[in-house]
């Protein structure tokens, strides 16, 4: 059980390095929507490209930062029975979600985005906008990537409802506190 509680540790140790960096794509977003709303109206000057990368960056937050968002249990959950459940309950309702819903939607997610994110690849798909952004084909890969974190993240929840499950509610390590700290 050991071997399965270092594969949570080390998927939740990636995503939540990913969703440190990624954050900071929150502050780029922020900086660039002051900009280009104080072009617009002290200057009266717009850009397409930066509009266009407000939108690269929203997606990105988002997209990339799904994985990290689970890691710390920041997705909606209807929560009217959880919150009370016992700790194995919850596990077996984790366990559950992650089987039944997260692996299937993200595999759909990743099947069908291939062909698209593919497609985007083969033209290098570029904005519809004269001096937009030349790389919709990037923003269209955030796709897979998410397809990919956000059910790795599922692995570690999985691996941990198991633990919990199999009554190997192993205390936490010093590392995993100050990942949760942090």
């Amino acid at each position: 059980m050991e071997i399965v509680a270092g594969i949570a540790r080390g998927i939740d140790w990636f995503n939540e390095r990913v969703g440190r960096v990624v954050a900071w794509v929150a502050l780029a977003m922020v900086l660039m929507q002051f900009i280009v709303v104080e072009m617009r109206y002290i200057f009266g000057l717009g850009s397409i490209f930066m509009q266009e990368s407000i939108f690269y960056m929203h997606g990105v937050l988002f997209m990339i930062g799904a994985g990290y968002t689970l890691l710390h249990n920041g997705h909606v959950r209807v929560d009217i029975f959880y919150r009370e459940a016992s700790k194995k309950r919850k596990a077996l309702v984790d366990l559950a979600g992650v089987i039944v819903f997260l692996f299937p939607i993200s595999f759909l997610i990743w099947w069908a985005g291939w062909a698209y994110v593919a497609r985007s690849w083969s033209v290098l798909e570029g904005s519809t906008e004269t001096s937009g952004i030349p790389a919709v084909f990037l923003l269209k890969t955030v796709i897979l990537v998410f397809a990919t974190l956000l059910p790795l993240q599922g692995v570690s929840m999985a691996a941990r409802s198991i633990l919990v499950l199999k009554g190997f509610d192993q205390k936490r390590s010093e590392e995993e506190k100050r990942v949760e700290g942090l």
